[in-house]
């Protein structure tokens, strides 16, 4: 079979990839030995004879399992010994396993194995006892040793690809790092030849790929200060980095003043292998600090502006998206809250103004953390009354028409509450009314260059006034818009309707008795 085994030889040097060869394998072990069934098994963790074994390509019609043991009789004795087992027949006490089928009477078990790794096994089957002799048996061995070297080459072919695979990556990597980096970084060989530079170097110092392998003292002489050039040679003569060298560098289209940092590459072993030059361009860093301030005082500016009168919450969503603020004025759906002291004009007329101060900013400072609290935002203070509004600067419509009305119940529950920290002693009588409308309005940031404020206009605004004067002590009155975004959440009393200026006809209102849910 001497002729045959360079035939096949020369079928598995064709093939490049561990598939095809193990297929070649069996094909042409089956073919010439006219064995029944054919089939390579593979460990699952290459070089380990601990791992299962995997069916890698099969011959015949017999049902073959997919897996064997490593410790299966004739697997272990194969992968131990490094030698053949051929069985003659079902008989035998021993390497029953090796037959793979219940119809199969002989076998032979052929390790594929190199010096360096234990690949698997070639089990060959037929149907016929003593099938195996020695021609077949001394084919199979040689076929199954040249197909082992060449399986084992194939993988180290494919660890190969991959791990260039890898540094390809890795270098595009870092080409892309290079690329994107706002500094000028260029690379000097050994010999003192420009050996990269990346993509804002090419534009701002006008090199091209022409310039690789030009000495860095004949492309720079002319454009660098001989300062500069001495710094460099010295840290590629000492080995050490030179920090923060300051100087002007002269470009066809102007000068570029810079900060260099010189630092030497190391190879392995800590061999020299050139320099690294990194250049800050000082003019541009300069324009971005300058940028990033007028950045951080607008920031400042949108804060200051809305941190008294906002939570916490609303106001990070504000600094993380400015953009939901526009200059000038916005048209906006929101919810207008009233709030006024009742009984407090014939209150304050016998009382000294510290004291009326004095109650008024008790007072103001609970509503306002109440309102706060529900998301509101406060307009303004008019005298004894408070201006809030919901859905400025930033709009869920029913979300704010129901936080609205459930501050309104919440601070008249606290006006009521016997604990309540403000409304003590002779201020014990006074109580609040409230009214609240939802509509359009404009929003945004009303004044002048001296003194700007955000605010809101409108007729929702006006109307919101109104109503307010229709409540009666201890009151939250809302209109029919206001109860159209708060769905069942509130038990309501519907009023007569009124008469409001500015509106030709009356309008539907609401008394709000309790929240249910």
């Amino acid at each position: 079979m001497s002729g045959e085994l360079l035939r096949v030889s020369a079928l598995l040097s064709r093939e490049f990839s561990a598939p095809a060869l193990v297929s070649v394998l069996v094909e042409q072990s089956v073919d010439i030995t006219a064995a029944d069934v054919g089939a390579v098994y593979l460990y699952l963790v290459p070089a380990q004879s601990s791992s299962p074994l995997g069916l890698a390509a099969r011959r015949g019609r017999a049902h073959l399992p997919k897996r064997l043991a490593h410790d299966a009789e004739s697997v272990a004795f194969v992968a131990e010994c490094g030698e053949s087992v051929v069985l003659h027949g079902r008989g035998r006490g021993f390497f029953h396993d090796a037959l793979l089928y219940e119809t199969m009477h002989s076998a032979m078990v052929v390790p594929l194995d190199t010096p360096k790794a234990q690949l698997g096994v070639l089990i060959l089957n037929s149907v016929y006892p003593d099938f195996f002799n020695r021609d077949r048996f001394q084919f199979v061995e040689s076929f199954a040793g040249l197909a082992a070297g060449m399986l084992h080459n194939c993988e180290l072919f494919d660890e190969l690809r991959d791990q260039l695979r890898r540094v390809e990556a890795l270098e595009r990597y870092q080409d892309s790092v290079f690329s994107s980096m706002t500094n000028l970084l260029l690379t000097i060989d050994d010999d003192g030849k420009l050996h990269y530079f990346n993509r804002v170097a090419a534009e701002r110092l006008g090199l091209s790929d022409q310039d690789i392998g030009t000495s860095f003292g004949t492309l720079f002489q002319a454009r660098l200060d001989r300062r500069i050039l001495n710094a460099i040679e010295r840290s590629e003569k000492s080995g050490e980095e030179v920090l923060g060298i300051e100087g002007i560098l002269k470009r066809s289209n102007g000068s570029l003043d810079f900060s260099l940092n010189v630092s030497p590459l190391r190879g392995k072993r800590g061999r020299h292998e050139g320099l690294t030059l990194l250049f800050t361009d000082q003019t541009a860093e300069r324009e971005l600090k300058s940028q990033v301030s007028v950045v951080k005082e607008e920031r400042r500016v949108v804060k200051d502006m809305f941190a008294r009168y906002l939570s916490n919450e609303l106001v990070d969503t504000i600094m993380q998206s400015p953009e939901l603020v526009r200059p000038g004025g916005d048209k906006k759906q929101a919810t207008i809250f009233f709030a006024d002291i009742r009984g407090y004009t014939s209150f304050s007329e016998t009382r000294e103004p510290e004291y009326i101060i004095e109650v008024l900013n008790e007072y103001f400072t609970e509503a306002v953390e109440i309102i706060v609290n529900y998301r509101g935002y406060i307009d303004k203070f008019i005298g004894d009354a408070i201006m809030a509004v919901w859905g400025v600067p930033l709009v869920s419509e029913a979300e704010d028409a129901v936080n609205a009305v459930s501050c309104a119940v919440e601070i008249q529950e606290r006006v009521r509450a016997r604990d309540r920290s403000f409304f003590r002693g002779p201020a014990s009588n006074l109580k609040v009314g409230i009214g609240l409308h939802t509509g359009q309005l404009v929003a945004g940031n009303l004044g002048s260059s001296r003194r700007m404020d955000y605010s809101v206009i409108g007729d929702t605004v006006n109307v919101a006034a109104r109503l307010e004067g229709v409540a009666g002590a201890g009151d939250v009155v809302i209109t029919e818009d206001t109860r159209d975004l708060i769905g069942d959440r509130f038990k309501l009393q519907q009023l007569k309707p009124v008469k409001v200026k500015g509106k030709a006809e009356p309008i539907h209102v609401f008394r709000v008795l309790r929240m249910l849910r």
